[in-house]
């Protein structure tokens, strides 16, 4: 599967993997924001913007695989790998599988733990939905008002009629294939132990969809993480919040860089 990607800057390369159900769009600010000290390199996931679905079974383990072949396409041999909410899950696939290429880990927003029966029950029943009406309206329903928080919500009128043009431009089988793929995903915290990169976990502070309590315990269970909290930011904290977020990675980045010497 290549994935269409953009890929600007030079330096560390750091791979950004966006969240459901938008694209690599959301990275704009930090591809401008980050260009200067890493090469930036945001994916479509399959299905989602310029990237083609494919027939695979939906598996974030496929997902992950994709980007292991963007890397060996871009010649690149480790790199960080970040990724937000369904980038996350990605990510952490990501650990399991291709441990040896991960100079660090960004994990954003996001949960070690599998769904909840009723959470996993949710997801296929929205896959359904997408697949049988072709449109996305049972996003702009159900998940869009829980994306940002409040503060973006009545301060930044901005940032969320972006996030719902994202959203609205989503392909509705992209979105019902990673709605599969993460109502399948395995519970990765088992595995957290054995994965020694060093790794930056990011939460909004009022974020609705991933608990504090879900990304401080899979800090903790990390054996080289820091767990920053981002004020102000629901939960897309790198769109809601990016010069926070890019100033936690940036800073990140240079201990890592510090400790690779």
């Amino acid at each position: 599967m290549q994935l269409y990607t953009r890929d600007v800057g030079s330096g560390t390369p750091l791979v950004l993997l966006h969240a459901f159900p938008l694209s690599s769009a959301m990275w704009l600010a930090q591809r401008e924001g980050l260009v200067s000290r890493f090469r930036v390199l945001t994916p479509d996931m399959r299905g989602f913007g310029g990237s083609p679905l494919g027939a695979e079974e939906p598996s974030v383990d496929a997902m992950a695989d994709d980007v292991a072949a963007l890397l060996d396409t871009k010649g690149i041999d480790r790199a960080i790998i970040g990724g937000l909410s369904m980038g996350g899950y990605v990510t952490l696939a990501f650990c399991r599988r291709h441990a040896d290429r991960v100079l660090g880990a960004v994990l954003a927003d996001t949960k070690a733990t599998e769904d909840a029966a009723a959470a996993r029950e949710a997801r296929i029943s929205i896959a359904e939905r997408l697949e049988a009406d072709g449109n996305v309206s049972v996003l702009l329903d159900d998940l869009l008002p829980r994306l940002v928080g409040p503060t973006t919500m009545q301060q930044r009128a901005l940032v969320y009629g972006r996030v719902r043009g994202l959203v609205q431009s989503t392909p509705p089988l992209a979105a019902a294939w990673a709605q599969r793929a993460m109502a399948a995903r395995p519970d990765s915290t088992g595995a957290l132990a054995e994965f020694r990169a060093p790794t930056l976990v990011l939460h909004g502070a009022e974020d609705a969809i991933i608990t504090e309590d879900e990304a401080r315990s899979m800090a903790e269970a990390l054996p080289n993480a820091e767990l920053i909290m981002i004020p102000g930011s629901g939960h897309l904290t790198a769109v809601e919040q990016p010069q926070l977020f890019n100033d936690a990675v940036t800073e990140f980045g240079a201990a890592l860089t510090r400790t690779l010497r």
